[in-house]
């Protein structure tokens, strides 16, 4: 139904809004917390279904529904996407073919018959990613003489070096560490059944060049390394070899979380059980049995299907949950609030984590995505947090102060140097490893970003709180500088240029709006110029490979959601209303409310690794839709 055809009055907008409250409020956990699935590629299944095999786990689990969930996630091209509509994807097809076959299926199937052409179309094996071959290599499907590799004195490089392991991400390194013991141990596991993937080689199995690419560039400089590396590792001679096992064994101990999580990620939480099985720990140690407990936490099991997420949210979706509630006008002191709220506190991380290796001076005060990760608080989920306990109000207001006052302490402690802030760690933009053969996701730093950088000012603006005024003036000129020359921001964590407009958009228009009017203006006319046909805003992933489809895509709600956040701050803050557009956008998420009070959506529209790996927030569709109507019936109103 196109716009012009719906009138949206605020008593529609107003009853939208409270079905919306309602289906949220049921859900909610009774420890206080909120928590939805979150949805990425079938690789992270794939990968579980090889980790139980390689352990003999695998008779533990109900992997038969894991074949149900590969199988109903094939596409008729016979391949698997990396994200909803990409038309499939190489690495993702390989990884779900693996799994089948490692459940039983045989390649004679007809779904494995349909996923055979896609992958030779593609290239075959030799054309997929390293991590992709890494798990190939383990069960001998590859040759591990084509995976990089990564000497363990690593491990033992001080911090001052121009390289050491916490120049890496913070996902970077909690999957790095454990790897460089699988990767000096080369280990090939016999499973039952016992596969071979021959047939995936385009070339044929016995003219496979098991080599690292060459680009005719600077970057060939890193192949000659691991050539050297190869044949120091021939010859027995990898200097402080047993010291650097040593230590990236001790590294891996010290970080597993009580509840048996690493890192709260699951490639994280993979790669170190299966640096333990290399170290022939045995699977009743009860390291071993903690961590397969964690894995299985983070699994998603219906009648009929089994899957693994790749991390899990209820920090975030609970912060998120209790921003919208209060938006939409729930009173600050609803006992489902305070419940959360008091969750919220009991969830701030104390503990100093990996972020003091370059942040010694700060104080721990930070919040985590996950149930428990004190190594890994991040800045995103803190400062949502913060604004999530600025709304409510809670019995002990004096102790939520200081929890919040600790937070911003610990954020401010945490300015990049460029002036932004990032999402775990400090300074931590050591590009060149991202032309490491073994970067080959193009993920191994965390820089300072716009949105991130964003979420931080607008809660110190929404919250009306203070840091250091010159560092309020670096990370305004940071974002500034940020903007893109047709007026939209970039994304790091989010699909893509509208989320980052928004977020920009949001944080300028609470911290001195009348000094940055031109930018918002130019925001603000870039998220209207991309508005769809029927009201809504989408964006492909696919902008972020090709940013000339920069807020091109199939109208989603959360994406509607975030243009209409956007404009509705920048129109309270410099009395530039786009009403029409605004009004189309509310039309469009009113006509597109299920009758439960929730919206759907296929389209992935969170960002894990923009290029190579994206997610779907299931909440997503849910609060940010709330946010919009809230914010809109309150200015309607006023």
């Amino acid at each position: 139904m196109q716009t012009q055809d719906r009138v949206t009055t605020e008593s529609t907008v107003a009853a939208a809004m409270a079905k919306a409250q309602d289906y949220l409020l049921n859900l909610q956990y009774p420890e206080g917390y909120w928590w939805a699935e979150l949805e990425s590629n079938v690789t992270i299944t794939s990968e579980v279904v090889l980790l139980h095999k390689i352990w003999g786990t695998d008779h533990a689990r109900p992997l038969s529904k894991a074949e149900a969930y590969l199988r109903s996630q094939q596409r008729e091209h016979g391949g698997w996407e990396l994200y909803y509509g990409d038309g499939g994807e190489i690495s993702t097809s390989v990884e779900a073919y693996m799994a089948l076959k490692l459940l039983g299926v045989p390649a004679t199937d007809l779904a494995m018959l349909k996923a055979k052409k896609f992958i030779l179309e593609q290239g075959g094996i030799s054309k997929t990613r390293i991590f992709t071959k890494f798990h190939l290599a383990l069960i001998g499907c590859y040759d591990w003489r084509g995976v990089p590799s990564i000497p363990p004195w690593v491990m033992l490089l001080p911090e001052q070096f121009l390289f050491s392991i916490y120049e890496m991400s913070s996902w970077a390194r909690g999957s790095t560490v454990p790897l460089l013991i699988v990767f000096d141990q080369k280990p090939v596991y016999q499973t039952n059944p016992a596969i071979t993937l021959d047939e995936l080689y385009t070339e044929g199995a016995g003219n496979v060049q098991f080599e690292l690419p060459r680009h005719g560039d600077w970057t060939d400089l890193f192949v000659v390394l691991d050539d050297a590396f190869k044949l120091a590792e021939d010859l027995e001679v990898v200097p402080f070899r047993q010291e650097g096992l040593e230590a990236a064994e001790r590294w891996v101990l010290e970080r597993q979380e009580v509840t048996g999580d690493w890192g709260g990620i699951i490639p994280a939480m993979l790669n170190s059980l299966l640096a333990l099985r290399s170290l022939d720990y045995d699977v009743t140690d009860p390291i071993v049995v903690r961590g397969l407990a964690a894995v299985d936490n983070f699994a998603m099991e219906t009648d009929q299907t089994y899957l693994i997420q790749p991390c899990i949210s209820p920090v975030w979706d609970t912060a998120w949950v209790i921003r919208a509630l209060v938006d939409s006008g729930i009173s600050p002191d609803h006992s489902a609030l305070v419940k959360a709220g008091e969750w919220l506190l009991s969830k701030q991380i104390v503990d100093y984590g990996d972020w003091v290796k370059k942040n010694p001076q700060g104080k721990p005060g930070g919040w985590a995505f996950e149930f428990e990760n004190r190594f890994y608080p991040d800045l995103d989920d803190s400062a949502v947090v913060i604004m999530a306990l600025d709304g409510v109000q809670l019995p002990q207001e004096d102790q939520k102060r200081a929890a919040m006052a600790r937070g911003v302490a610990w954020i401010a402690s945490m300015q990049c140097q460029e002036g932004g802030w990032a999402a775990f760690d400090l300074n931590n933009d050591a590009d060149w490893l991202n032309y490491l053969p073994y970067a080959d996701l193009k993920a191994m730093i965390d820089p300072n970003t716009a949105d991130v950088t964003a979420r931080v000012l607008e809660m110190l603006g929404s919250c009306n709180l203070s840091i250091d005024q010159s560092k309020l003036k670096r990370s305004l000129t940071y974002l500034l500088s940020e903007q893109e020359t047709d007026g939209s921001w970039f994304g790091r964590w989010g699909v893509n240029y509208i989320y980052g407009t928004s977020g920009a958009l949001s944080a300028l228009s609470v911290i001195n709006p009348q000094q940055h009017r031109l930018s918002i203006q130019r925001g603000v006319s870039w998220l209207v110029s991309c508005q769809n046909t029927d009201g809504g805003w989408g964006e492909t992933c696919r902008s972020y490979d090709d940013p000339t489809l920069k807020g091109q895509g199939d109208s989603t709600a959360s994406q509607t959601a975030w243009a209409l956040i956007g404009l509705i701050a920048a129109g309270e803050a410099i009395t530039n209303w786009e009403t029409e557009a605004i009004k189309q956008g509310i039309d469009y998420l009113v006509a597109t409310q299920l009758p439960d009070g929730s919206w759907n959506e296929d389209y992935f529209t969170g960002t894990g690794f923009p290029s190579h790996f994206y997610l779907k927030y299931h909440f997503y569709q849910q609060y940010f839709p709330l946010i919009a109507l809230g914010r809109y019936l309150r200015c309607f109103e006023e």
